[in-house]
């Protein structure tokens, strides 16, 4: 069945992108530098706590475009 291919190839993205999410996930506490990264803002006063990782944003934003940019190269979008 002809429009069948599209749905298959787009449950294999899926997928994929499930199971790198669930590896990243696993690794993200072995990964030393992220969320530790200069620029980082970390405000402690007593017990409260204010983390905003900006650095480690900016650079997963950056890795994310650069990945997506050769999937949808690769796939001809």
């Amino acid at each position: 069945m002809p429009g069948l291919e599209p749905m298959g190839k787009l449950l294999i993205v899926l997928g994929l992108c499930l199971a790198g999410i669930g590896l990243l996930l696993v690794l993200w506490p072995r990964i030393p530098f992220l969320g530790r990264l200069p620029g980082d803002i970390l405000i402690q006063r007593g017990n409260f706590t204010f983390y905003f990782p900006l650095v480690t944003c900016i650079v997963l934003s950056i890795l994310l475009t650069l990945v997506l940019n050769v999937a949808f190269r690769f796939w001809g979008r």
